[in-house]
Order: C-alpha cells, then structure tokens, then sequence
C-alpha cells in the first residue's frame, strides 16, 4: 500500500467467491464511491468464468465518469495466486447448491419444524454449518500459508461458525464476521424518534448501541441519542405497535418474505426488557417453535417463510440482470449498500478510527460467555488494530438462550472437524426447535445428510 496525501493506493484485496452475483455488485459500488481507497480486488471462486464476469464488471464500473476511485479487477484461478501479497481478504461463498439448501430449509418441514431463513441455526443452519466448515478449514489454511498478515473479513453464514473455524485452524489469523443485521435495528430506534418526537434527519453514527450476543442473536442494553437513554421511549414504542407491528411500508411482510413488522422483536423486549437487534426472521429461529409453530402462527407474528423457490426466483431475475450489466445494456447503479466494508478497510489501513459491531472471538468483552467462542459486540477499528470494546453481561434468562446456541456451536464445530456423526446428531437434538421425538429427528437427521452427502467427503452416513 502506498500512503499520500490522505489517500491509499495499491491496495490488494483477495475476494473468496468473487464470481458472486449479489455480494460483488455492492462491493463494486461501495469501492468506487469512495475517493481515498484504490488498488485490486483479486477474484477467486471455484467458477473461474463467474470470476471473470466479475473482472469484467468491476473494471468498466471503475471506468464511469461519476466513479470517484480507480480499481482494478483481476480474476485468478487459484487461492495460492489470489491470495499472495494481499492486504486483506473477504470471504463470501455459498456452500452449496439450491439443492441442498431446499434439504436444509423444507425436508424439517415434514416433521412440522419450520425455518424463517434456515442458514444460521436450527436443523438447516447446522447441516450448512457441517458443509460450510470443511471449506473454511481449507480457507483458513491456505491463507495461514500464503497471506498470514492480511486482515480477514468473513460474510458468509453460519457467520459464527465460519469465524470460528478460521481461528481453530489458524489462531494467529486477524479475522472478523460482518454483519450488518445491528443497521437494521438502528435504523428502527432512528424511525422510533421520527414516530415518537418528530425528529428527522437522524444518522445511524448518532444513535449509540452496547452490543451483546452471538450473530443473528444478538441483543442491545444500551441505547442512546445525544445522551438521552432510548430505552424507555422503546418500551412506548413496542406498547404502541406490538399489536400493529412496525414497518417502512404497511403490510410488507405479506408479500415480501424478506421483511418483518417487527413483532418478534416487540415481544422479546416485552419479555426480557432488553432490545432484540437481528430481524425477526433470524431471532425466531433461536427461540423455541413460539413463533413457528406453523405457517398460522408465523403469520400471526406478521414474518415470512423464506423459501427456497422464492430464492431461486429471485437468482433468475439476478442473472437477467448480470447479463445486462456484463453486456453494456445496463450500467450498475453506484449507490452506498449500506454495508461497512470500505469504512473497516479506512480504520484498518489508519486512515480514521471509529466503532462498530463484529464477529470475534470472547478475549473478555462479553461476560458469561465462555472465552474463545465468537460473540457479537463493538470494536475499535484503528490502523492494524481491532480492540473488542467491553460490553458487559447478558441478563441471566437472555444469556441463557444465548449460551445454548455458543455451546451447541462448539459442539457442531467439533463434529464436522472430526467427521462425528453422533457428536452431530446430540447437537442436532440440542437445537430448540428440534422439539420432535427423538427417532424421528433421526430420520430427519439421517435423511437431512443424505441429501447433503456430496459436501461431507469422509463421512460414514
């Protein structure tokens, strides 16, 4: 990297997956609307052509008049080549096909186990998890061997799991999981003082947030706005719409199953007085079958099913459109995504410093959560430091919850290392939503790995 006048040029970025259709595009956008940052994204995925349609994209994007940095997108058919002399590295695969993940999110479904989202956690979270850690060992190898100094920044889910594995594999790596689930709550708590005082105009950077959880299970104590505490104007709040639900547009959730009217949340603080900060799709999905009983009940609770045909629907659309961009017909909005990736690399290259919440291992910043499991809290990014900023204690009955998941965690992360079916399946049953007599979540169980047989080499099914 080269440093002059407050900018940073030759800056090497290797990108795991980087023949992504959804991820790439926003990295694209985000990189080129910003001044001070240019160098080369290095693109590596397991479709070399993918790879190189994102080559193709990413250099006409920085050619745009209205492009405000100079990048170069180069794809490269090895981890060895993309990863050599990089500063840092972003991971984003989907480990799978939609095959398997229609095994992961509707094969529970026939034994009346329901899952808004099924990546994270529940039967299908922990079968992506077992396909998903045989590749990050391999991930995390490859970078221990060829790129040891570069900072690592982890987006696929399991989120936890994954940045788990990078540091069972290799514990010196600098690596953290991003998620951008605690905006969306902030953006909530901003549309809160907009409903409940009026106040327009307000920046995310404004409202303050003490973080605490595990990815898509975490939880916000504190909450400030110019030193005015939120909490108790929250509680007005969820009075006020726990019934309704709460959304940017009324009734979204009927017809749009990747959004919420926020219920969950509601009723998750009604119960344990701290905010909920994932969206209820994910938060449903750690709870005991209480608010997925059945389609019935899940609709009750104004939230949607996500399933697999919807995202195979949506990925069809998503290539129409690559095509367009890839031959010219279409130009690719430059638009901020929302993510804070080009802000982490700022903090990290020294540029500027400031706070953030991300996914790394407990070395103290979140009490009652056994040290080296990875947690959810804010950090200082500065120049080639991460420091997790103390976030205290879950109350007893939300760390509870939270535990369950941190434990059954490290259990999945032994079984899929050691190729331990039974270690497995007693995590499998741990799992809350595994509520059905214990031979039939066998059969589920059994059934759920043949069809994911193919990513589980070594494996006695």
């Amino acid at each position: 990297m080269k440093f002059n006048s407050g900018k940073v040029s030759e800056i090497q970025i290797a990108y795991i997956g980087g023949g992504s259709m959804y991820w790439a595009k926003n990295l694209i956008a985000d990189l080129a609307l910003d001044e001070q940052l240019s160098g080369t994204i290095r693109l590596y995925d397991l479709d070399y052509a993918k790879a190189q349609n994102n080559e193709k994209l990413g250099n006409s994007v920085s050619d745009y008049a209205e492009a405000k940095s100079k990048w170069t997108y180069k794809a490269y058919p090895s981890l060895k080549e993309a990863l050599s002399g990089c500063d840092f590295v972003f991971i984003s695969i989907l480990p799978g096909t939609f095959r398997e993940m229609q095994s992961d999110v509707h094969e529970p479904e026939k034994y009346g186990i329901y899952q808004a989202v099924g990546d994270t956690t529940g039967p299908g979270g922990l079968v992506r998890a077992l396909r998903t850690i045989p590749m990050y060992v391999e991930i995390a190898q490859a970078i221990e061997r060829f790129s040891p100094d570069a900072w690592v920044f982890n987006y696929t889910n399991p989120m936890t799991l994954c940045t788990r594995t990078l540091y069972e594999v290799f514990p010196n790596i600098k690596a953290l999981g991003c998620c951008h689930e605690i905006f969306g709550t902030q953006g909530l708590l901003i549309r809160m003082l907009r409903d409940m005082e009026g106040l327009e105009g307000v920046h995310r950077d404004d409202v303050k947030v003490n973080v605490l959880g595990i990815n898509h299970f975490t939880w916000i104590d504190q909450a400030t706005y110019q030193q005015t505490d939120l909490l108790p104007m929250y509680r007005k709040f969820v009075d006020k719409y726990y019934e309704s639900g709460f959304e940017h547009n009324k009734d979204a959730w009927m017809t749009n199953t990747y959004t919420a009217a926020n219920r969950v949340k509601f009723d998750l603080f009604r119960r344990y007085g701290i905010i909920a900060a994932a969206g209820d799709r994910h938060l449903a999905e750690f709870m005991p079958p209480w608010y997925m009983k059945d389609p019935e009940t899940v609709r009750f609770w104004k939230f949607g099913l996500t399933t697999v045909k919807s995202r195979v629907e949506k990925h069809v659309a998503t290539e129409l459109y690559y095509g367009k961009l890839l031959s010219g017909e279409e130009k690719l909005p430059l638009k901020a995504s929302g993510e804070e990736e080009v802000r982490q690399l700022k903090g990290l290259i020294g540029l500027q410093t400031f706070v953030t919440n991300v996914n790394v291992p407990n070395v103290g910043q979140m009490k009652g959560i056994p040290l080296g499991a990875v947690v959810e809290t804010n950090a200082v990014f500065s120049a080639n430091s991460l420091r997790p900023v103390y976030a205290g204690e879950l109350p007893l009955a939300v760390n509870n919850l939270v535990l369950q998941h941190t434990v059954n965690q490290e259990l999945i992360l032994k079984a899929a290392l050691q190729k331990d079916k039974a270690l497995a399946f007693n995590a499998f049953v741990n799992d809350p939503l595994v509520t059905i007599d214990v031979n039939q979540a066998e059969a589920l169980f059994d059934q759920m790995l043949e069809n994911t047989k193919a990513y589980l080499p070594g494996w006695i099914i």
